[in-house]
């Protein structure tokens, strides 16, 4: 039996926006109307630019281990963790020796993401 059109899955659904972050992190983007997800997918040891965007933000790892770096803390985070990260907030983050994948959710929609690409169309 086929799956609706409104269902998705984490494993790399091509009906997502493809988007290149950086070396070693790439992401599919699903936009709302209201609210946008991003399925982040990090090599191991991979590298997020310290950056900040007006957009209010919160992330889930769903696999692997990291270090969110956040206002000036760096944080350990493991499998089923998440975070909050504000508007205008600088923050990044580093993939653990195994890689990870994280859930991102963006409210309003971020509208670099809205396109394929690369780099994380930052403010700062």
């Amino acid at each position: 039996m086929q799956k609706a059109d409104w269902v998705y899955s984490l494993a790399n659904d091509a009906r997502g926006i493809a988007r290149t972050l950086a070396e070693g992190i790439e992401t599919r983007i699903f936009v709302g109307e209201h609210v946008m997800l991003s399925v982040v997918r990090l090599a191991p040891n991979a590298v997020g630019q310290l950056h900040s965007h007006p957009n209010e933000q919160w992330g889930v790892l769903l696999e692997g281990s990291a270090t969110r770096i956040q206002g000036g803390e760096e944080v350990a985070v493991g499998t089923g963790e998440f975070w909050h990260t504000p508007g205008g907030v600088p923050h990044g983050i580093r993939a653990g020796a195994g890689g990870a994948v994280v859930l991102d959710i963006f409210s309003p929609p971020r509208e670099a993401y809205r396109k394929g690409g690369s780099g994380f169309g930052v403010n700062s």
